[in-house]
């Protein structure tokens, strides 16, 4: 807060240098402008709560959006007062955008060093909060695994003990009790979670109750009113309203702009199919879409002419004699899947999305997968969360594909223009080529 203070009265004193020549001292300047300068203070301070507070279990995209809101809050405050006090023409409008620009530019600047300085230290040991867990089960487990990849956020599990346990583990660490302590236990084990507030009834550290979410995987989570009855979303439709819109103009442009640049690329790439395999340049093949409903997607064709039975379907091996040489090529560097921006095209896939899997492997996996058919709650992608982060290739083992499902469903959760710009980026930076594509 201090730091803002001095940021917001020292910006303004250079804008009024800058922009109006003129070299006063701070106290010289006119009552008009000190009001300007004094008015975000006060402001900021009534944000006290929202942005004065921890931010090492958040991340930068969250501190810096309530940042720019609160601030965009106080020029419009601003704005409003000088039209109704009809003080307008006594300031500067350019001295006012450079001073609002300015200070946000400035105020962004010392959040992002203080953000990453303390994260830096909390890597280093510093700074940080020891932490006890309540509770053995699949959500503790999960929550250790977090924190362990997660050495940014400066919380240092100090145990780990059952309710039953955990007034004697208190009594043991004394006065260097936990800072925070998380009871990780399934929401129907009402008694035992009692047993533990009734032991943390004397002590300080921030409790906080972590349910089985981890089992739940709530799509959309929020609540919504049907009738009046507030409702928990647990699974609704993600992709509504102005984010499905942007979603599909981004599609669309996106795609018919790299078709027109690839358009000499897929038709050499089709002649020299042709050449060396002769039949057919276009594979196609029956997966799941949008809400489960089947479509066809294309792929250069990379195979040899083969039969299958209508339920059976081999995916490609390393080595696989099926697969021919200039296949093999293509495939290795995903350029058999370009004709797929025709299905983007089509309105059947997206460019980022959940990679679609063959019907028959999407019948098999979604007995043996918790929550695999939620993939489908939006569009299937060219590219995806699971395949940037090297989730991708041959499955041969049921962990691949639980890993890969969690990285989809952590994008469904998670879907923005955003995020899908930086996946396209990521793909563009990390090639096309993968050890695992054969």
């Amino acid at each position: 807060m201090a730091a803002d203070v001095v940021v917001i009265n020292v910006v303004a004193v250079f804008a009024y240098w800058f922009y109006l020549d003129a070299f006063l001292l701070p106290h010289e300047m006119p009552s008009t402008y000190w009001l300007l300068v004094g008015a975000p203070i006060l402001l900021l301070a009534f944000q006290f709560d929202r942005l004065y507070r921890s931010w090492r279990l958040n991340k930068i995209l969250a501190l810096l959006g309530t940042w720019s809101k609160v601030w965009m809050a106080v020029l419009m405050v601003e704005i409003v007062v000088l039209f109704l006090s009809k003080s307008s023409t006594h300031v500067s409008r350019g001295w006012f955008l450079l001073f609002g620009i300015g200070t946000f530019v400035a105020l962004s600047v010392i959040r992002l060093f203080a953000y990453y300085l303390l994260r830096s230290l909390r890597g280093r040991g510093y700074n940080y909060r020891t932490l006890l867990i309540v509770g053995h089960s699949a959500t503790s487990d999960e929550v250790i695994r977090i924190i362990a990849a997660s050495p940014f956020s400066g919380l240092r599990v100090v145990g780990q003990v059952q309710p039953e346990q955990l007034a004697e583990q208190l009594q043991v660490m004394g006065e260097r009790g936990p800072q925070e302590v998380w009871i990780c236990l399934p929401m129907s084990e009402e008694r035992r979670v009692q047993v533990a507030l009734e032991a943390l009834g004397q002590s300080t550290a921030n409790i906080r109750l972590v349910p089985d979410w981890f089992s739940l995987r709530l799509m959309n989570h929020g609540v919504s009113e049907m009738l009046g009855i507030p409702m928990l979303d647990i699974s609704s439709a993600s992709n509504s309203g102005m984010s499905w819109m942007l979603k599909e103009i981004e599609d669309k442009v996106l795609a018919s702009i790299i078709l027109v640049l690839i358009s000499p690329l897929m038709f050499g790439i089709a002649l020299a199919i042709k050449v060396s395999m002769g039949g057919p340049v276009i594979f196609k093949q029956q997966r799941h879409g949008w809400n489960g409903r089947r479509i066809n997607v294309y792929k250069f064709r990379t195979m040899v002419q083969h039969s299958e039975g209508a339920e059976q379907v081999t995916p490609a091996t390393r080595d696989d004699p099926r697969v021919t040489p200039l296949g093999r090529f293509l495939r290795r560097s995903s350029l058999d899947e370009l004709p797929q921006f025709i299905n983007v095209l089509q309105g059947k896939m997206s460019i980022v999305g959940p990679r679609p899997h063959s019907v028959v492997h999407n019948e098999y996996y979604k007995v043996h997968v918790p929550r695999y058919m939620l993939r489908h709650k939006v569009k299937p992608g060219i590219t995806g969360w699971a395949q940037v982060n090297g989730y991708r290739g041959e499955i041969d083992r049921m962990e691949k594909m639980e890993r890969r499902v969690e990285m989809d469903l952590y994008y469904i959760e998670n879907m923005s223009l955003a995020l899908d710009l930086k996946i396209i980026v990521l793909t563009v930076i990390k090639g096309f080529f993968h050890k695992n594509a054969y």
